[in-house]
Parts: C-alpha cells; sequence; structure tokens
C-alpha cells in the first residue's frame, strides 16, 4: 500500500493512494480516526486497515485528489527525525573525508518537512546563500523498537519513502553542530508517500537518483551505503527507543552541488526531484530570493 497525508499544515489527513493517482481519505470512512499515520502505527491499526482496504468496498464519497487536496509530508508529526551524515562511500570521498568507523547522526527538525510539491523557500542569503540538495531514503518506523537486533529490525519498520535533506552549506560549516544548517524551514521535503514495507522486501537494493531541471546528479543505489537499513534500527535501538512514525533518513550518495567544479547550489526556480526505484519521485521548485 501507498500511505498519503493530505491538507494543511496542522490539518493533515490520512489516506491511502489507489492506483489510478486519487486517494482514499480515511477520515471520511471512519471519522473517528486519528488524523495522523503515526497514530495509527502507535495503535497497531495498519494490519486491520490493510484487510479492509484489499476487500475493495471503497465509498465513493471518500476519494479525493490528493494534488487538489495538497500532498503533506507522509508523516507530518514525527517524534524523531534521524539523519545519516557520509552513509556513502562516494559521498565522503568527494568531501576528502574519511569513511566513517560507526554512522554519524544529527537530527532534522520536524518544522523543517515539507510535502511533494512544496516550494522549498530559500533563507535570507545574508544568512545562508548555499543551499544544496540530497536524495535519501527515509525509513518510517511502524512498531516501538529497544535493543532490538539487526536480524529483527526490518520487522519494525512501517514503510520507506524519500526524503530530500537540504542543506544550509554556508552554516553548516561555519558551525560544529548541524542543527541550524539542515532545519531551516522547508529543508525536509518528504513523500509523496510510504511505500509499506512489504513492497520493499530488499531496502538495499534500490536505485537512488536525484536531478535538478532535469540535469543529473546524483546515481546510485542503496545497497552502496555504509551502513545498511536494519544495522540502523539495531544500532539506534541499543541507544534511543525508536517510536511508531520515527524517521531515519539514511544518507545521501555523491554528486552534491557543494562538491561540483565550480559549486552549484539551489536558486530560485529551479526544481528539484529526487526518486527512489520502488518507493518514489518527490519533486520540489525552489522559491525565494
Amino acid at each position: 500500500m501507498r500511505l498519503v497525508s493530505m491538507g494543511s499544515r496542522d490539518r493533515e489527513r490520512p489516506g491511502i493512494l489507489l492506483e489510478d493517482g486519487q486517494a482514499l481519505d480515511l477520515t471520511r470512512v471512519q471519522p473517528e480516526i486519528s488524523s495522523s499515520w503515526r497514530q495509527v502505527f502507535r495503535e497497531g491499526g495498519l494490519p486491520e486497515l490493510r484487510s479492509w482496504f484489499e476487500r475493495g468496498d471503497l465509498p465513493e464519497q471518500a476519494i479525493v485528489d490528493p494534488a487538489a487536496e495538497g500532498w503533506a509530508p507522509p508523516i507530518p508529526d514525527p517524534g524523531k527525525v534521524i539523519c545519516l551524515g557520509r552513509n556513502y562511500r562516494a559521498h565522503a570521498e568527494e568531501q576528502d573525508k574519511p569513511v566513517p568507523e560507526r554512522p554519524l547522526l544529527f537530527p532534522k527538525v520536524a518544522s523543517a518537512l515539507i510535502g511533494h510539491g512544496a516550494p522549498i523557500p530559500l533563507p535570507d542569503p545574508s544568512i545562508e546563500d548555499r543551499v544544496d540538495y540530497e536524495a535519501e531514503l527515509a525509513v518510517v518506523m511502524g512498531r516501538r523498537a529497544r535493543n532490538v537486533s539487526e536480524a529483527e529490525a526490518l520487522e519494525f519498520v512501517a514503510g520507506y519513502t524519500v526524503m530530500n535533506d537540504v542543506s544550509g552549506r554556508r552554516t553548516q560549516r561555519a558551525e560544529k553542530q548541524w542543527l541550524r544548517a539542515k532545519g531551516f524551514d522547508g529543508f525536509a521535503p518528504c513523500g509523496p508517500f510510504i511505500v509499506t514495507a512489504d513492497e520493499i522486501p530488499d531496502p538495499q537494493a534500490l536505485k537512488i537518483e536525484c536531478r535538478v531541471n532535469g540535469e543529473l546528479r546524483q546515481s546510485s543505489d542503496t545497497g552502496k551505503m555504509i551502513f545498511g537499513v536494519a544495522f540502523l534500527i539495531s544500532y539506534l535501538s541499543a541507544t534511543m527507543t525508536l517510536e511508531p512514525g520515527d524517521i531515519i533518513s539514511t544518507g545521501t550518495p555523491g554528486g552534491v552541488g557543494e562538491h561540483m567544479d565550480p559549486p552549484r547550489f539551489l536558486k530560485s526556480g529551479d526544481v528539484v526531484r529526487c526518486e527512489i526505484e520502488g518507493v518514489g519521485v518527490l519533486e520540489n521548485a525552489v522559491s525565494g530570493v
């Protein structure tokens, strides 16, 4: 299944994407349902929803156009967004940095999240004028995970989506911590939907690409991650409890704008398209100065 969230911020509604591109608004089917997939996962309601959906008796009055409703981030209210730095060898090499011996972790704030099609706002250039893209596979947790083994880790995944870890490089290089550089409003495009884990049997076998204005900038596959999804879940869960709806964004391949010759940063009017095989296409235009 493909799980969407639709609507404006703080009014998001969960839905299930249909084959024709329309979506089933679950709040019109079951008014008592939570307004968030995070809550559905927490309550263990996904299997029951799947069984009902697969029976195929879908009420016409609940079918809507997600583009008209507005694509929201699939998980608009995650408890945690955990990101990986330098998790592809090619990205480490283009920075002339060593391959990390253990995961390099940093947080992304939830207020940075925007959905598919929403504009990426450029900050005031006096604050940040070197804005970059990073296509990434994002993992959405479906069950609470604490001290789980690598062998069982994927059983705790609800599904996968696409993340663009937009980054302010001037701020990132000026500060030892990356929270501000990665946390500007709109610096976490995510979506368009979550593909449930049963449709992605091997998250380490997916082609990943990023294009800017149609030009291919990044092209790799998730098998080239230094630390794979199962390892990351196990590693993180040994330190912190991973909750339903938490997001783990697994790092970006080589090819970011900062390390081109000369560097090529995002400007107003650019269109960034991040695509992951079997997971989806996330596209956002850049807006601002």
